[in-house]
């Protein structure tokens, strides 16, 4: 009977592990690896920022006077040149690693922006001083004043630019640059006597910094140098006062900041069933 009873028990005690092993667990199974940053690939994004420029220093303009005869002078106001500015851009980026977690990245970039960056001052009619010359000795004499335009303003409605990049991830997710380039731009000088728009041509070259804080998503701070001149030919081409002048330099800085979607058009692995 003991032995019966002892039996008994040693199988009810096998019978109830094996039951409890068959029991479903309430353990969670491992989170899955957070999916890696997408560099390679195509990209746009917005962008927005301000601008200013290098060349704010006051300037003057002598020149032949038609009207009144010899040598009129005329004033130009250094005032700030700047503002804001806000844009898109399209790009290409591949993505080589290059060991320690990094990756070299080359690629190509195009963006355009418009601005509300101009400078200087509302042009005014006013006197100017006037020398006349004697053709004998060349020297100036019977300085008197004359009717004529003072100050002036540039304006840069719209540039754009098609870059290089050049990188390298410091961390999967944030990439450090440099970039450079292609630059034009639409100016307009309004001097009073004359109001020109242009579009010049140049250069562009910066740099800046890229978190991607989604698989898709990225975040960017970018400086730009640009510098253009030159433009449409025009009645005014090659005078001292003419946007078409080659030697008439648009020089700006700018610093903006802006989100990228990147593309993915890597198909997703398929999954497959476990029983």
């Amino acid at each position: 009977m003991k032995k019966l009873l002892l039996t008994s028990v040693a199988l009810a005690t096998l019978s109830g592990s094996a039951f409890a092993a068959d029991l479903p667990t309430k353990k969670a199974p491992p989170a899955p690896p957070a999916p890696a940053p997408i560099w390679t690939g195509f990209y746009a994004g917005l962008n927005f920022g301000g601008g200013w420029n290098t060349n704010t220093g006051p300037s003057s303009l002598s020149y032949p006077d038609l009207t009144y005869g010899g040598i009129t002078t005329t004033n130009y106001k250094g005032n700030g040149f700047g503002g804001i500015l806000g844009g898109a851009q399209v790009g290409y980026n591949y993505a080589m690693p290059i060991g320690y977690g990094m990756n070299a990245l080359i690629g190509a970039e195009a963006d355009f922006q418009g601005t509300n960056m101009v400078g200087g001052a509302a042009p005014q009619y006013t006197l100017l001083p006037n020398y006349q010359v004697t053709s004998a000795v060349g020297q100036p004499q019977n300085l008197s004043f004359v009717p004529g335009w003072h100050n002036g303003q540039k304006s840069l409605p719209w540039f754009g630019t098609v870059r290089g990049r050049v990188g390298i991830t410091l961390w999967p997710s944030l990439l450090v640059y440099a970039t450079g380039g292609f630059a034009y731009a639409g100016t307009n000088q309004n001097l009073g006597w004359v109001n020109q728009s242009a579009t010049q041509t140049g250069w562009t070259a910066g740099g800046g910094l890229e978190w991607m804080f989604m698989q898709n998503l990225s975040a960017k701070v970018e400086y730009l140098y640009t510098a253009v001149s030159g433009g449409n030919q025009g009645t005014y081409f090659n005078y001292g006062a003419s946007l078409n002048n080659v030697n008439n330099i648009t020089r700006w800085n700018t610093i903006r900041a802006g989100v990228n979607y990147h593309f993915n058009f890597t198909p997703a692995p398929a999954v497959v069933a476990k029983y």
